[in-house]
């Protein structure tokens, strides 16, 4: 079983929109998972704005990927990386700690990730 950043069994992120870099719903991870998306998160307008100028425009449909793109408040497995980048702007989305995978904590730490917890 996966476990959380809490120690815990992973908690599912989101079935809709359908999250996860396995399209499970949770933000599992392996050795093909090259940006390690195991924060779920809660994105916010700041953080897809944020994230379209850097390039991964998440808030534009692209229906040949089967994919209705993101809008505020939508749950979302990110890449660990690219959240720390976030949170250093000062644009990071709040995490949801139970459904944000253990091998997160590679690139960010715990402390980082309570602070940003969804209250």
């Amino acid at each position: 079983m996966a476990k959380n950043v809490l120690g815990t069994t992973l908690q599912e992120c989101s079935l809709d929109p359908l999250t996860g870099f396995t399209r499970s719903g949770c933000c599992e991870t392996g050795p093909e998972d090259q940006g390690s998306h195991t924060i779920c998160a809660e994105v916010t307008e700041e953080f897809l704005i944020f994230s379209k100028t850097k390039g991964n425009d998440l808030s534009t449909p692209r229906p040949e990927y089967g994919f209705e793109g993101l809008k505020p408040g939508d749950r979302w497995c990110l890449c660990a990386i690219r959240w720390l980048e976030a949170a250093e702007a000062g644009f990071a989305p709040p995490v949801i700690l139970e459904a944000s995978h253990e091998n997160c904590l590679e690139k960010v730490s715990l402390a980082d990730l309570k602070y940003h917890a969804l209250r």
